[in-house]
C-alpha cells in the first residue's frame, strides 16, 4: 500500500514534463500566398479617341435656276450613279423660251438670205454700171448685219437649251445620298441644296484630339481605327487634314483619317475609335494597392526570389491616379512587388506566389 503514492507521484512527474515539452515547440509558420507584379517600364503609351465615319467627299446639289420641283427620285441612304436624273424642275417655262428661240433664228435665217440676194443684185448691177457704189456699200452692210442677227439668234438658242438642261439635276460621281433639302411641289432658289450626295468608296474617319497632342503629328500618321459596335473589326488610317483653329470651348481640334480599305462594316455614321501608340520616356507604373506608408515614407513590399520573404522598399512617388501612381526613384526592372493586402504583412515574412505571378 505504501508503494502506491510512490507510482502515482511519478506518473504526475512525467505528464509535468510531457506538457512542458509539448508547451516548448513552435508552431509551424503560415506562408501566406500574395499576388504580386513583376515590375517592366512602361515604353509606350495608347491615346483613344472617339469619332465617326463620314464621306471624304460629299457635294450639295442644287439648281441653277428659280423653280418648281416636280420630281425627286431618290431619298436618304439610296444609291446613285453618276448621270442619272436625281430631280427635276417644271420645264415648261423653259420649253417654251427654247420654242421662242428656235423661230427668232428661223427668222434671222430668212433675213439673213434676203440680205444676201439683195447684196448679190447690187453687186451685179454695179458691174454693169446700173447702180451707185453707194447703194452696193448699203446692200453689203445689210447682209452683215442681217449675218450677225443669225450668229445672235442662234446664241440664244443655245442658251435656252442650256437653261432647259438645267432644269435637271444629277450627280457628277456614283455616291449615296446622305440629305435631302426639298420636297416634290417646293419652289426652290438656285443654289438651294435639294439632295446631297456621298461618295460611299472614300471614307474617313473625323475625330476631336485635344490640342496639346496634335504637336507631333504630321500628314500621314498611322492610326488604327476600331468600330465601337463590333471592336474585333479594325482598318489603319492615315492623317489627312488637321484643322487650323482649335475649338474655343474644349481646346479640341478637328482631325481626318483617311482610311485604307475599309471593310463594309464601317458604314457611313459608324461611331469607330482612333487610336495611336506613342513612346514614352520608361516609366514604372504600379497599383495604389502596392503603396504603404512607413516612417512617413512611401514604401513597397519587395518579394525576394531566394528566401521568399518580403522587404520593404523606400521609393519616391512622381504622380498619383485614381487607380495607379508612377514611381520616380527606388525600383527598377524585374523585381516583384506585392500588389495587394501591403498593410499585414512584417519584414522578412515568408511569401508564396502563386503560379502566374499573382
Amino acid at each position: 500500500m505504501r508503494r502506491l503514492p510512490h507510482l502515482m507521484l511519478g506518473l504526475f512527474a512525467l505528464g509535468t514534463l510531457v506538457s512542458c515539452s509539448k508547451s516548448e515547440e513552435k508552431p509551424p509558420e503560415i506562408i501566406r500566398p500574395v499576388l504580386s507584379v513583376v515590375i517592366e517600364p512602361r515604353t509606350t503609351q495608347t491615346f483613344g479617341f472617339a469619332g465617326s465615319v463620314e464621306p471624304q467627299v460629299s457635294a450639295d446639289l442644287a439648281f441653277r435656276l428659280l423653280g418648281r420641283v416636280v420630281s425627286r427620285d431618290v431619298n436618304v441612304g439610296d444609291i446613285v450613279s453618276k448621270g442619272t436624273t436625281i430631280a427635276a424642275l417644271d420645264p415648261t417655262a423653259l420649253e417654251l423660251a427654247v420654242q421662242a428661240a428656235k423661230a427668232e433664228l428661223s427668222n434671222t435665217e430668212a433675213q439673213f438670205a434676203n440680205a444676201a440676194g439683195s447684196e448679190e443684185r447690187q453687186r451685179q448691177l454695179l458691174a454693169a454700171a446700173n447702180t451707185t457704189q453707194a447703194a452696193f456699200d448699203a446692200a453689203e452692210q445689210a447682209r452683215k448685219a442681217a449675218e450677225a442677227g443669225v450668229e445672235r439668234a442662234k446664241a440664244s438658242l443655245a442658251k435656252s437649251q442650256e437653261q432647259l438642261g438645267y432644269a435637271r439635276l444629277f450627280s457628277d460621281f456614283d455616291g449615296v445620298v446622305t440629305a435631302t433639302g426639298a420636297e416634290v411641289g417646293q419652289t426652290v432658289s438656285p443654289g438651294q441644296t435639294v439632295v446631297t450626295v456621298a461618295r460611299s468608296d472614300l471614307r474617313e474617319a473625323v475625330v476631336d484630339i485635344p490640342d496639346q497632342l496634335i504637336g507631333d503629328l504630321t500628314d500621314g500618321t498611322p492610326f488604327q481605327v476600331i468600330l465601337q459596335s463590333q471592336p474585333t473589326i479594325q482598318t489603319e488610317a492615315k492623317l489627312r487634314e488637321i484643322a487650323p483653329q482649335a475649338e474655343g470651348s474644349t481646346r479640341t481640334r478637328r482631325v481626318r483619317l483617311t482610311l485604307t480599305d475599309p471593310p463594309r462594316a464601317f458604314r457611313l455614321g459608324s461611331t469607330v475609335t482612333a487610336t495611336r501608340v506613342t513612346k514614352v520616356t520608361p516609366t514604372i507604373e504600379l497599383p495604389m494597392s502596392a503603396l504603404f506608408e512607413g516612417d512617413g515614407v512611401d514604401k513597397v513590399w519587395i518579394v525576394d526570389a531566394q528566401t521568399s520573404s518580403v522587404n520593404a522598399k523606400e521609393i519616391k512617388v512622381a504622380a498619383k491616379g485614381a487607380a495607379t501612381f508612377t514611381v520616380a526613384e527606388g525600383l527598377e526592372a524585374g523585381k516583384r512587388v506585392v500588389t495587394a493586402g501591403v498593410h499585414s504583412l512584417s519584414e522578412g515574412q515568408k511569401v508564396r506566389v502563386p503560379e502566374g505571378g499573382v
